[in-house]
């Protein structure tokens, strides 16, 4: 058996952490260009996002984990002898998993005999979380790493990931979209539907009001589901707004008629600080027994 230790990107509560034996390498955040806070170690999910809420003139910035970060969660298990694997968020979104493969260099010559797995799971926030769940069951249902390497690379291709934001607001605060066209979306009521393709973030489409985007999303789920639900794993996500994420939970229940029973992820600074507060996330992917 091995450990698994993942990055903050998968936005896993507390409670799953320790129920899944799994350890996490936060994120940073700094707020004013000198103090970098660790995500959920010194600043709480919720208290960021209603600090960047309130703030209009607050421009965070996000900082990967550092090599040494790693380091210090992993040569524990080495020195007891033990194999581990490493899940990051999107190599094509952070350098987190360049950071992990760095501490993974970094450990070779004073633990030769161990092996260390470092997976990129092309996917952020609750696309990567599902990924997480796949590899948990593989370690717990005694995967070797070697297999494990083989049918990870299987999932992640099968994983699919959808938001939604309230507005255009924050990606121009991060400098992802202009101000002119933030301006035109907010004047036009529009929200954007995004999705994880190939490891990046690429536009969906954009939806003229809050039902529209919502049935549009359900929808979506509900047809390329439909005759395969048995055979995926679906979460959903949000950022300070609780309510609507679990209504739009419970349309995709019925509509499927199945019970998402992973908890409801809160989106941590990854994605939620390009994203902002009132976004949604919907993710699913094929349960690694299916394939």
């Amino acid at each position: 058996m091995f450990k698994i230790i993942s990055d903050g990107g998968c936005d896993f509560t507390a409670q799953e952490v320790f129920q899944y034996k799994v350890d996490i390498v936060p994120f940073y955040i700094t707020l004013d260009q000198t103090n970098f806070l660790k995500e959920g170690v010194d600043i709480a999910k919720e208290d960021y996002f209603n600090r960047l809420k309130e703030d209009k003139k607050l421009h965070p910035k996000t900082a990967q984990p550092s090599p040494q970060d790693f380091v210090d969660v992993l040569k524990p298990y080495l020195e007891k002898g033990e194999d581990v694997a490493i899940l990051t968020i999107s190599s094509k979104l952070s350098g987190t998993n360049n950071s992990a493969r760095l501490a993974t260099e970094m450990m070779k010559t004073e633990y030769p005999k161990r092996t260390v797995l470092v997976i990129d799971s092309l996917n952020v926030s609750v696309g990567q979380g599902l990924i997480l769940r796949e590899l948990v069951k593989m370690r717990d249902n005694g995967l070797s790493l070697t297999q494990v390497n083989e049918v990870i690379n299987k999932v992640i291709p099968t994983t699919k990931v959808y938001f939604t934001l309230s507005s255009l607001e924050y990606l121009r605060r991060g400098g992802r979209v202009g101000p002119t066209t933030a301006l035109i979306g907010g004047l036009l009521g529009l929200r954007p539907v995004l999705h994880i393709v190939n490891g990046a973030v690429d536009q969906l489409d954009s939806v003229r009001g809050n039902k529209k985007v919502l049935k549009l999303i359900e929808e979506g789920l509900t047809a390329a589901l439909k005759d395969s639900i048995d055979k995926v794993n679906i979460s959903v996500g949000h950022i300070l707004k609780a309510d609507e994420i679990q209504s739009l939970k419970a349309n995709i229940e019925n509509a499927l008629n199945i019970k998402i029973t992973n908890p409801t992820a809160e989106v941590g600074v990854t994605v939620g600080t390009h994203a902002g507060p009132g976004a949604l996330v919907v993710a699913y992917c094929r349960k690694y027994e299916s394939l």
